[in-house]
């Protein structure tokens, strides 16, 4: 059952939003519930500047977690699955039948996918490796939810390694995606989920770039 937080607004002039991401990842900590042993995951870039000040409020350990689409090579926008940090892939089996997916095909994606995400690693953690979930709390941030596919491949990649617990956590969401991860049973918090949504970046004052750079110099 997911564990869903946010009143309903008009419109981002009419509702409280967020100055920065560092204020958002400070306002999303006091409504998360009780963690056992909790390690913060950020989804890069923005999702780490949030990840980070949640993972002060919390006292907790801060890490990052990569996600690589696997795009079907005519509909790159379509995804057969995903790959994640800690050697995880997860298949969209649905996506695969109907488009009758060769397997060599796949395999020349995940090849492909698997080097750019080994590179993303290297250039966040260096050679340390992502740190045990088992029997852990993990907290998954991003710095919103709009259609929600990286969340939902972070959190599915997540629940392979045997954590304790996987809540997905962020500043706002879209109503619909919001509810689309209830009924597909993803633990969600997010203090703020308006009506209409607009856009992740319509409710911060402050919703410039994160570079890379800034997210190394965060997991430091």
């Amino acid at each position: 059952m997911s564990h869903l937080v946010g009143p309903e607004s008009t419109h981002p002039r009419d509702a409280p939003g967020f100055a920065n991401r560092a204020d958002a990842g400070r306002r999303l900590a006091t409504v998360l519930p009780p963690l056992d042993d909790p390690l913060v995951l950020g989804l890069p870039r923005g999702g780490v500047a949030v990840a980070a000040a949640v993972g002060r409020e919390l006292s907790a350990p801060l890490d990052v977690i990569v996600v690589r689409k696997l795009g079907l090579p005519a509909q790159p926008e379509l995804a057969m699955g995903a790959l994640a940090s800690g050697g995880v892939r997860v298949l969209n089996r649905e996506v695969l039948a109907r488009a009758h997916v060769p397997a060599e095909v796949l395999e020349e994606v995940t090849r492909r996918e698997s080097a750019e995400l080994a590179a993303r690693e290297r250039l966040y953690r260096g050679e340390r490796p992502l740190p045990s979930l088992v029997d852990r709390d993990v907290v998954v941030v991003d710095d919103g939810l709009a259609t929600g596919a990286t969340m939902r491949a972070a959190v599915a990649a997540c629940r392979e390694l045997q954590p304790r617990r996987v809540l997905a956590a962020v500043p706002v969401a879209a109503r619909e995606t919001a509810d689309a991860f209830r009924r597909e049973g993803i633990d969600l918090v997010a203090p703020l989920v308006p009506e209409p949504f607009v856009a992740v970046g319509a409710w911060y004052a402050d919703f410039s770039a994160v570079t890379d750079d800034e997210v190394v110099h965060l997991l430091m």
